[in-house]
């Protein structure tokens, strides 16, 4: 058992309601603050001094300087496990290039999925052990990562067990989900819904033997799998045991609604969603995730995040990092540029890069800084919480803790 401390200010999420609106007032700010850690989670916190002559004889990690604690971020949406780069799409888009043109001059996704299939395992992990160490660097202690590149038995099943692999090798939690059903691949004979039976009868079955992920996603667009079918592949997802999520109305709206229909966990993106499906949304327990380094990758609008909290909805925000909508991975200073173009709190901006990102993931344990969570915290150099998403990014965490345990 030890006390960290003190820090300047302690912003513990302590008491804010899960859905809805959030008032900067709501925050509970322990000012002088003390963490008390025992077996990895939180025993007690308050203030320094008091902390310590009610434990006299307690190891002590003494904190130099001012500095403020949040509890450990979660990127509830990454797609950080790929090979090669699309550097060329992101400047061909910008000179004016649709999709489509992108696509048939050898990018988009399927150039990912090519350079995925052909990197050695060996590059894959380094690869993406330097991106996760990134995500750590920024406070971020929990991630969410996806297949989804690979798109065939023997790729995905590689991807995943890459993950798992890279979850041997850092402190941060990794959550695996599987994303094969992210398009039908080019080399497949055979319908849409002809390689989402392929799917389930041939590649979640190994995934589930191997315990490579318990989650599933799928894109549901114009340009990947089409409502009803993704509708159905969904359903029969959950009767072989996963939980469910959904990129859901990026480009046009309704698949947000299917979101919520079939019980998933979350529904990601909706930058096209309609008033009617915000209502939709706010009465479910389904998470709306938004993912702003899409829209700024892609120059595309934001998904209406002001809407959906004051509807009643779950927000998180994510990054949705990936090597071609969105390129960049810094969660912290996407969600301040969100925050500034829809009128977030910063209560709000917290609470969905932690515990309500936490709830997309099915993780209860983390997100708020209280007595039997688990001990996960980022500190940085400032005495005033508020100067994070203030400076958009720019100011740097200090220190990342992780199961009490400082790791960065």
């Amino acid at each position: 058992m030890k006390l960290i401390g003190p820090f300047k200010q302690i912003v513990t999420l302590a008491d804010l309601p899960l859905r809805g609106k959030l008032s900067d007032e709501q925050l509970q700010v322990i000012t002088d603050g003390g963490i008390v850690v025992n077996d990895g989670k939180i025993q007690n916190i308050g203030n320094f001094e008091v902390l310590k002559s009610e434990n006299q004889n307690i190891e002590t990690e003494t904190i130099e300087g001012e500095q403020i604690v949040f509890p450990g971020f979660v990127d509830a949406h990454t797609h950080i496990c790929f090979g090669g780069n699309r550097a060329n799409d992101f400047a061909m888009r910008n000179a004016g290039k649709t999709y489509l043109e992108i696509a048939e001059s050898g990018g988009g996704i399927w150039s990912s999925v090519q350079h995925t299939r052909n990197a050695s395992e060996e590059e894959l992990l380094r690869t993406l052990l330097e991106r996760i160490g990134f995500l750590v660097s920024l406070g971020i202690t929990t991630i969410e990562i996806k297949s989804g590149y690979g798109l065939d038995v023997e790729n995905e099943l590689k991807m995943l067990r890459i993950i798992k692999k890279a979850q041997e090798q850092t402190k941060a939690k990794l959550v695996p989900t599987c994303l094969s059903a992210h398009l039908k691949p080019r080399d497949f004979e055979g319908s849409n819904t002809e390689y989402l039976n392929y799917i389930l009868t041939e590649i979640l079955p190994k995934v589930k033997e191997e315990g490579l992920a318990r989650r599933v996603d799928i894109f549901i667009e114009k340009s990947a799998f089409q409502p009803e079918e993704s509708k159905d592949f969904l359903l029969k997802t959950k009767d072989l045991g996963f939980d469910i999520t959904v990129h859901a109305d990026q480009f046009t709206p309704g698949s947000s609604r299917i979101a919520v229909e079939v019980g998933a966990k979350s529904a990601d993106h909706l930058e096209a969603t309609i008033d009617e499906d915000i209502e939709f949304l706010a009465q479910s327990d389904t998470v709306a995730t938004a993912l702003p380094g899409a829209s700024l990758g892609l120059g595309e609008k934001f998904t209406p995040a002001r809407k959906l909290l004051d509807a009643g909805a779950i927000v998180a925000i994510a990054s949705d990092w990936n090597p071609g909508s969105a390129p960049m991975g810094n969660l912290i200073t996407q969600a301040s540029i969100l925050a500034t173009f829809e009128k977030l709190t910063t209560a709000e901006v917290l609470a969905g890069m932690t515990f309500r990102a936490a709830y997309a993931l099915g993780l209860e344990d983390i997100g708020k800084l209280e007595t039997g969570k688990k001990a996960d915290f980022v500190t940085f150099k400032t005495d005033n919480f508020q100067n994070v998403l203030y400076n958009q990014g720019s100011l740097n965490a200090e220190h990342v803790y992780i199961d009490g345990t400082q790791i960065h």
